[in-house]
């Protein structure tokens, strides 16, 4: 797993757009009067959609003066959770789960593709600055593994072959359609296969 690391170049300032404020208001109407704190995470979330998949110090601060928190508050939680992200990830942000059932049926593989086609090091974007990658833990598709995700996309049941192909399509531009790719729907068995592994015909 890779440390996080705030971007060294960053805006002065940030502020919601006129579409997003509207969501913030109806996101605080979720919470009590007396506790539109809690709200701190959807708009950190919120800010960076906004922001093309990172949150920059200016948002943070932004959302801290708007909720009437501590800055170090909001710090604190962007720096913590793996859903936010605080460097440029590019357009296409690869999750590979190394988590043990992932593992077990090849993950590593998937991070060999990464490594090879991306970039050396996690966090870091591809020459072309479209893609970057990281390993998580379980992002609760285990009886797909190995499976990644890109952005909110699942890719699952995967090998190093298609996981190659995938990885060129996003680095072109040309997402290939996520999902399954031993045709599986959802997580049901395999074509014609039953739960025990034999012909359900």
């Amino acid at each position: 797993m890779s440390l996080k690391e705030v971007y060294n170049e960053q805006p002065n300032i940030f502020k919601f757009s006129d579409k997003n404020q509207k969501i913030v208001d109806e996101i605080l109407k979720k919470y009590p009067n007396n506790n539109k704190k809690s709200a701190v995470m959807p708009l950190l979330y919120l800010a960076q959609k906004q922001n093309d998949n990172w949150i920059p110090l200016a948002a943070m601060k932004y959302i801290a003066k708007f909720l009437s928190i501590p800055y170090i508050n909001v710090y604190e939680i962007a720096t913590f959770y793996s859903m936010y992200n605080l460097s440029p990830v590019g357009k296409y942000f690869i999750q590979v789960c190394t988590t043990s059932p992932c593992l077990i049926r090849g993950a590593d593989k998937l991070v060999k593709v990464c490594k090879e086609k991306i970039s050396s090091k996690e966090r870091k974007l591809s020459e072309n600055k479209r893609c970057s990658w990281m390993e998580v833990e379980c992002l609760g598709a285990c009886v797909n593994a190995p499976m990644m995700q890109v952005n909110n996309d699942y890719y699952e049941d995967l090998n190093e072959n298609n996981a190659n192909k995938i990885v060129e399509s996003l680095l072109n531009d040309k997402p290939l359609k996520p999902g399954s790719y031993r045709g599986r729907r959802n997580t049901s068995p395999e074509k014609d296969k039953n739960l025990n592994g034999n012909s359900s015909k």
